[in-house]
């Protein structure tokens, strides 16, 4: 997602510093698109004044903001890190504080959207710190994004997030199900998912997902695995929070599952494999 999220605000007329964990990424866009390549964080840091994080997992933000070559020890101060990563709410907190030290302040903004809405610039922000900084970024998140919602303190942004993922996650399981049982029993799925459409059970990812699902297109716009890593993240979040989170808890097991059996570089709808499998029947277009 970092990508099109950058080349939107090349697009936008913005100077762009760019850094991939995936050298030819950042090469590539800034050949393509008139950016300014650098070879570590520290070197993006040091010709930038707003800095944008977009990356899998806590340990890689923490290694990209505080490692040998993090942006630390090239920010100056009354810079601005966002980091629209999903990671850990109580580390993206610490990670903050460390930056504070430094005199640079720091959001987390984490996005929804996957692959397209990154594509088209019409992700979600979540975003959680100091209002006023958040103000001061609007006009860089608006390339990227077409919904801003302040949600409060350091963290918040990411609670949004997780809550909201918990959601989706759970609400695939329950389509997952529904949908290989009806089948199971002789249901025509487009029939089964216009009953869904006109129903009470209508949800938006179960609009937009079951067509792939139908067609058996599990390219990923957000991969089982990192569903997975966020389901993990709700959990942590749950267990400080002393939140039970019953549900969830089977959820992870059933993504895992799903990895075991070699799902995990594919969509999460790509999850429905693993129970089809264990009754024999596909859930597609006839």
């Amino acid at each position: 997602m970092g990508y099109p999220m950058a080349r939107n605000l090349l697009r936008a007329d913005h100077e762009v510093a760019l850094w991939s964990n995936t050298t030819d990424k950042a090469r590539k866009l800034a050949t393509e698109a008139n950016g300014r390549f650098c070879e570590t964080p520290r070197e993006v840091a040091g010709n930038a004044d707003v800095i944008f994080l977009c990356v899998g997992t806590t340990e890689m933000c923490k290694e990209v903001v505080l490692g040998d070559d993090g942006l630390i020890h090239g920010l100056r101060p009354g810079s601005v890190v966002a980091d629209a990563s999903t990671i850990s709410p109580s580390e993206s907190r610490a990670i903050g504080q460390a930056l504070k030290a430094n005199g640079v302040d720091f959001l987390d903004a984490p996005c929804t959207g996957s692959t397209p809405g990154a594509e088209a610039g019409t992700l979600t922000f979540m975003i959680g710190g100091d209002p006023a900084v958040f103000e001061r970024l609007k006009p860089l998140l608006e390339p990227m994004g077409k919904r801003l919602y302040f949600c409060g303190g350091p963290g918040m942004g990411l609670q949004a997030k997780l809550t909201q993922n918990l959601v989706l996650c759970n609400i695939m399981m329950a389509f997952n199900e529904g949908m290989v049982l009806a089948v199971k029993a002789g249901m025509d799925p487009k029939l089964m998912l216009e009953i869904l459409d006109n129903s009470a059970a209508k949800s938006g990812l179960i609009a937009y997902k079951a067509p792939f699902v139908f067609r058996r297109d599990f390219h990923p716009n957000f991969s089982t695995k990192w569903m997975h890593k966020d389901i993990g993240l709700m959990l942590d979040s749950g267990k400080e929070l002393g939140v039970p989170l019953l549900l969830t808890s089977l959820t992870h097991q059933l993504f895992q599952t799903a990895i075991s059996a070699g799902h995990a570089d594919e969509d999460f709808c790509s999850t429905i494999k693993v129970l089809e499998e264990l009754v024999g029947v596909a859930v597609q277009s006839k």
